[in-house]
């Protein structure tokens, strides 16, 4: 079945009031922390494949996107890039839509007009859309995440999880369309950020994927916080302070980030570290002050929370 630019098995499975997981590669999933969560969620939930798009190369450039070469039955066979959709179906709560997106290099609004066609064929109840940036935050704290809940109430409070709303203007992706579009139809919609270290950029960043997967237990009741890679993620960043031991520069500026994310916490204030001033008796020092700054501007085109 086809549905806008996406050929859909048949038949087309029944869905109630399903709840989309959406990650945006790689726009806002930096450490795969989107993917990863999404993977986990879909093993746990037994998903399966519902579609994909007849002709990603209407959309995707694959000097950019490459395809990859690979040996199947002793044959060689090509994988393209593309965009998946995936769908579980649950006893306990609602039925579920994976959206794995890539970001358009062309057509974008053909694109995003044919992603709302599923939501809205499927009529979609809400749309949860999950993702990662880097920030100016130590790997020695627990990870802030940032995001929007809108009417959703959470069954239990969870630290350093802070909702705001996103007031960024400038350049930004093609992709906000799609959440435009999410809005005008009157679909219910939350999103979660976690914010990771910029020093670390790890390719795989499971202390990212529990906290998303923390904070998503703490929405959705049927999603086991244990779900998350804790001990992967613990040991992930303590292989990080031998190293620290090893570069002085880098583990001054980390304590420097410690007192600076300390004093953002304590503040009554829920902007983002990366664009705050200190709190009064914080004091940076001009390295640091430097790297954020560059920071700032970097990030002056992240994604509309």
């Amino acid at each position: 079945m086809r549905i806008g630019a996406f050929e859909l098995i048949d038949p087309v499975p029944e869905l109630r009031e399903p709840h989309v997981f959406a990650m945006v590669r790689p726009w806002v999933d930096v450490g795969s922390v989107g993917t990863l969560t999404l993977n986990r969620l879909e093993r746990f939930m037994g998903s399966k494949e519902l579609g994909r798009l007849a002709r990603p190369g209407t959309f995707f450039d694959f000097t950019r996107y490459r395809p990859n070469m690979r040996l199947v039955d002793g044959k060689r066979e090509v994988k393209i890039p593309n965009s998946i959709i995936r769908y579980a179906i649950t006893d306990d709560g609602p039925d579920y839509l994976f959206l794995h997106l890539m970001e358009p290099h062309s057509n974008g609004e053909d694109y995003t007009d044919s992603i709302l066609e599923v939501v809205n064929y499927f009529k979609v109840k809400r749309y949860c859309r999950l993702g990662a940036m880097y920030d100016a935050v130590p790997h020695t704290r627990p990870l802030l995440v940032t995001g929007s809940l809108g009417d959703v109430v959470q069954n239990h409070p969870v630290p350093n999880f802070k909702v705001r709303q996103s007031t960024y203007q400038g350049p930004t992706t093609i992709m906000n369309l799609l959440s435009e579009g999410i809005e005008k139809d009157g679909i219910e919609s939350i999103n979660f950020m976690v914010h990771l270290p910029q020093y670390v950029q790890l390719e795989e960043d499971y202390a990212g994927t529990s906290r998303m997967i923390e904070v998503l237990s703490s929405v959705y009741s049927n999603i086991p916080a244990d779900l998350a890679p804790v001990r992967r993620g613990q040991r992930q960043y303590r292989e990080l302070n031998s190293t620290l031991d090893r570069n002085t520069e880098l583990k001054t500026l980390i304590q420097q980030m410690e007192a600076y994310y300390d004093a953002q916490l304590d503040s009554e204030d829920e902007s983002s570290p990366s664009t705050e001033k200190p709190a009064s008796g914080t004091q940076l020092s001009p390295e640091i002050e430097k790297f954020l700054s560059e920071l700032g501007g970097r990030l002056d085109s992240e994604p509309d929370e």
